[in-house]
């Protein structure tokens, strides 16, 4: 193959002789997978991901692991070979549940990372085809719309006014023109107007190109492979559960220290020190700090962050970005479209106005079937005009519709293809009228101009444009009207009564497109936007699209919850009041502003009514912009949908972008914080849910985390403080032992927990609120004043027998730190109204079963520092056990949650 370089210098037919490709066919599926193996796959070089083993082994890199590994190491050395085997092998076992979060993780986000791999457009067999754009390969023919990312560097073969966005590439903020015209070959990149660039968007127009180079080969692929891997930036949650877990573990060292400072100086003083009391005070203070430092937190919470995204996938919403799951739980508004997010997205045409005659169109759907009937039954056809109009439908139209499996499915937009099967049931064949009428020229529709025009060849070698759009954009461009089989003045008493007409049909929670078109001669393309005058009106199309049952049952859910939805949509006011009304959106005493309206206000204006406006109408995806900052500027946490190109800039500005899935467009989608898979609202609303979910449960683990973990420091230190290190309560094997116990398998099921049943019924959080919340402080607060003095009391109490005593801490730990796992399977309701899930049943009755088995073999038990415990020794504890989870259980932790609650209500 020819130089990269090369491409643009080529002539059209033969760069294709030279791909060896067809730009009519384009490759065979046969050549395109022996391209894959020849070339690989299209994507730019990006870092391995670990394997499992180096996963593992990352465990093992913190520094207090290490200490610990070594000083049991000279332990054994020592002369405690037993212990400092089951210490390593409780911290191989700790660091083996750590790989297992972080490897799931892992592949949540692999997974996640499928699910988000952009497809493409492009010609295969003949065919069109929608094809991952990791597996595009050179000689491809790319089929690019306004909107499209173009996936490879290709050569133009058609271009029709298009447009396309380079400033990824060349820094260029303006969008540059293409064309297909052959270059010089010394024209640098930034000026090849017939090339297309991996990684830069078309923003307007269409076009057609093949493949010259994939992956690192092409521009932006050379640009990389000299540019360093930047690191992935952690979210706000991860930050600052990080930043909870520094300081937790500066004061657990900081606590260690003093601990092992007056250790040293009390034996110093008595003269009593050895190597083997500084090793052992060593040891011990290495394994309290290694239990008390949360050092898997961080690795936790973005592990259920990676997983719940993961599980919000299956639920059609795709998370693009781990802070907008934190930040769904705190959305106070949702700015949403219309058309296939509140409504299915089906569109039917159901009236007609043509010739002076109101039509009414039957059947549902897309199927073609159902006919056209006079709404007046005395009315005869005006044969010429309906004609002329069901062909605009059909020739003014980038849409498709096909049978697939017995059903009739569409491509492109639902408005267009309503147009098509309103056409059908009339009995025109949309590739026959194509066909025979080819498309040879096209301004194509923006949210701007609210107009598309295609201009036609029929009959005779004459051409025609045909125009279709907003009816006041189309009637301002018409000066006359074909009516009665006849073209007459269009005069303005005529305008105000389509007007009326159009109004009437919206009203009825239409869709109104108005249809023209013009006799005229060829025009080049650089006058084609002085070509949109004079037209002729053929009638108007009225067209209908359900709402969704299921997002009018979630506008009733954020209504409860204090969650404002604002519909914004191009329709006419009328047909958005009906469907905002019928859904729940819109009630009496709410304000509809239009585009119109907005433009007239200022900012300031707008911030003082915003808050009653929850309808827009006939919109600019700038006023999109224009609303969130507004909103933005009140406080609120915005969330805002959309589909197009333009809407780019709104979705980067609200706090949560969502783009559309099936209708959006390449640079929506990476323009937004989260990709719906269905185009529904209500999968706005489930994804709000989940956001919410996965924060509370990552608060539940962090306050059972650092209690527990708190309470042992502060017991543990406290103990050696007071009496020197030949009392210590806890040998270190068991400290690290209750670690494993409390902190593995219950603390993470805590992060699978099922939500509350309040989840939906709470305002949304506020994005100031820490996850070290007050609720978590309190929790944590009450262990320090119940839970410790307990243990210092029963401690005390068996201090003339230190093997008991052991004996009853030990025990004591892990029955209390497994009681409260169970009761913080919810911070607000108590365990009976929220008993534990199955999966906290099971953590726990393991932990208790390892534990019955373990203390079975003596030299165990020695390690631990622990003696079997008689029948009486079981009476005691189970007796003290008691009290200890009816004073902490029911005095603090019910108690608490009762007075939560209230609070909250």
């Amino acid at each position: 193959m020819m130089a990269q370089s090369a491409w643009h210098a080529m002539e059209i037919d033969t760069v294709l002789k030279q791909l060896d490709t067809d730009r009519v066919q384009g490759l065979s599926e046969a050549a395109a997978a022996d391209r894959l193996v020849q070339y690989g796959e299209n994507e730019l070089r990006k870092e391995q991901r670990k394997t499992a083993i180096a996963l593992f082994a990352n465990q093992f890199k913190s520094s207090l692991i290490i200490i610990l590994l070594v000083a049991t190491l000279l332990s054994a050395l020592a002369g405690e070979a037993l212990d400092a085997i089951l210490i390593t092998a409780i911290v191989v076992f700790c660091s083996f549940l750590g790989f297992i979060q972080e490897y799931r993780a892992e592949r949540a986000l692999d997974a996640l990372q499928t699910m988000l791999s952009p497809s493409t457009s492009l010609l295969r067999d003949g065919a069109r085809r929608d094809v991952l754009s990791r597996l595009v390969v050179p000689g491809d023919i790319l089929l690019l719309e306004a909107g499209s990312r173009v996936p490879a560097d290709a050569r133009l073969i058609e271009a029709h006014l298009l447009k396309c966005d380079e400033a990824p590439l060349t820094g260029e903020s303006a969008p540059v023109s293409k064309a297909v015209h052959t270059l010089p070959p010394n024209v640098p990149a930034n000026d090849r107007k017939n090339m297309l660039f991996a990684g830069t968007a078309t923003t307007s127009g269409r076009g057609v190109a093949v493949v010259v180079a994939t992956g690192m080969d092409t521009e932006l692929g050379r640009i990389a492979a000299e540019v360093a891997v930047v690191e992935t930036e952690k979210t706000p949650l991860e930050k600052r559960t990080a930043e909870i877990g520094k300081w937790l573990g500066i004061v657990a060292v900081a606590i260690c220290l003093l601990v092992v400072g007056v250790s040293v100086a009390r034996e110093a003083v008595t003269g009593h020190i050895d190597p083997g009391f500084i090793m052992r005070t060593v040891l011990f203070a290495v394994a309290l700090a290694v239990a008390a430092v949360p050092e898997a937190l961080a690795a936790i919470v973005t592990g259920v962050l990676a997983i719940g995204m993961h599980q919000m996938a299956k639920q059609n919403a795709l998370v693009r970005k781990m802070s907008a799951v934190e930040t769904l739980g705190c959305t106070t508004v949702i700015c949403t479209d219309k058309t296939g997010t509140l409504t299915k997205g089906e569109m039917t045409v159901r009236k007609i106005f043509c010739g002076g005659k109101l039509l009414d169109v039957s059947g549902v759907g897309y199927a073609p079937q159902g006919e056209l009937t006079f709404a007046d039954s005395s009315a005869s056809t005006p044969q010429a005009s309906l004609g002329l109009l069901l062909r605009a439908m059909v020739l003014c139209n980038d849409a498709s519709l096909a049978q697939q499996d017995g059903k009739w499915v569409i491509k492109g937009d639902p408005t267009e293809a309503a147009l098509l099967v309103a056409a059908a049931k009339a009995g025109l064949d949309q590739s026959a009228v194509k066909q025979v009428h080819p498309r040879i020229g096209e301004i194509p529709f923006t949210s701007e101009s609210k107009c598309m025009t295609t201009l036609h060849e029929i009959e005779d070698g004459k051409r025609v444009a045909f125009m279709k759009g907003a009816p006041e954009v189309v009637l301002g461009k018409c000066s006359r009207i074909f009516a009665n089989d006849a073209v007459i003045d269009l005069n303005e008493q005529e305008k105000v009564r389509l007007l009326e007409i159009n109004e009437e049909l919206a009203g009825s929670a239409l869709r109104v497109l108005a249809i023209a078109y013009k006799e005229l001669a060829p025009f080049p393309s650089h006058d084609e936007s002085d070509k949109e005058q004079n037209f002729i009106l053929l009638g108007l199309a009225g067209m209908m699209d359900p709402p969704r049952e299921e997002a009018a049952a979630a506008i009733r859910v954020c209504n409860q919850v204090g969650i404002k939805p604002v519909m914004i949509t191009g329709d006419h006011e009328l047909t958005a009041m009906a469907v905002a009304k019928e859904i729940g959106i819109h009630r009496d005493g709410d304000l509809v502003l239009t585009g119109r309206d907005l433009a007239a206000l200022a900012d300031d204006e707008l911030l003082k009514i915003v808050d009653k406006v929850t309808v827009y109408a006939r919109v600019s995806p700038m006023d999109k912009l224009k609303i969130v900052r507004v909103w933005k500027a009140r406080g609120e946490v915005v969330a805002m949908t959309g589909d197009g190109v333009n809407d780019a800039p709104a979705l980067k500005r609200a706090d949560i972008g969502i783009a559309m899935g099936i209708t959006g467009t390449d640079v929506a989608r990476e323009a937004a914080d989260m990709v719906l898979s269905d185009d529904n609202f209500a999968t706005i609303v489930r994804a709000i849910e989940y956001g919410r979910w996965i924060y509370d449960n990552i608060k539940k683990y962090l306050a059972y985390l650092i209690r527990c973990n708190i309470t042992e420091v502060v017991f543990i230190g406290g103990v050696v403080l007071a009496l020197g290190p030949k009392y210590l309560p806890l040998l270190p094997a068991a400290i690290l032992y209750i670690n494993l116990v409390t902190d593995g398998l219950p603390a993470l099921a805590l992060g699978i927990a099922p939500p509350d049943p309040d989840i939906m019924q709470r305002p949304p959080r506020d994005p100031k609120e820490s996850v070290f919340s007050r609720d978590v402080k309190v929790f944590i607060l009450l262990a320090m004043l119940i839970e410790i003095p307990f243990f210092y009391l029963l401690f005390f109490h068996q201090l003339g027998d230190l093997s008991r005593a052991r004996t009853t801490v030990f025990f004591l730990f892990i029955v209390v730190e497994l009681l409260m796992a169970l009761n913080f399977r919810s911070l607000r309701y108590s365990i009976f109204k929220l008993p534990p899930h199955r999966w906290l049943l099971f953590a726990i009755a393991s932990q208790v079963l390892l534990t019955a088995v373990l203390i079975q073999f003596p030299s165990i038990r020695r390690a631990f520092g622990i003696i079997q415990p008689s029948f009486s020794d079981f009476g005691i504890l189970s007796g003290l056990d008691v009290l200890v989870f009816i004073a902490v259980l029911f005095l603090s932790m019910e108690v608490t949650k009762a007075l939560f609650r209230r609070r909250a209500a």
